[in-house]
């Protein structure tokens, strides 16, 4: 992918992991509570995991930016295929 779109979605795809953990709040009145959440992690398990959950979307946006993302994804599909690259 060229850079000239990488760098831009991947700056992106981090805005909206960061504010996900911002603003936790907003995205817990959209999407409402998660009851797996609220169960394993107790009372205000919902937000815990939109935290966490955004907290993995910026890594990711990193790793977009950065073209990480590409050797991690042909490694998983090495994995999935049960080919060796």
């Amino acid at each position: 992918m060229s850079p000239l779109i990488r760098i831009p979605l991947g700056l992106l795809i981090m805005v909206v992991g960061f504010l996900m953990v911002k603003k936790t709040d907003v995205v817990l009145s959209w999407f409402g509570r998660v009851p797996f959440a609220e169960d394993k992690f107790g009372q205000g398990g919902s937000r815990f995991f939109y935290k966490l959950l955004g907290i993995a979307i910026t890594f990711i946006g990193i790793f977009v930016a950065t073209n990480v993302i590409s050797g991690i994804l042909e490694d998983l599909a090495g994995l999935l295929t049960h080919s060796s690259t």
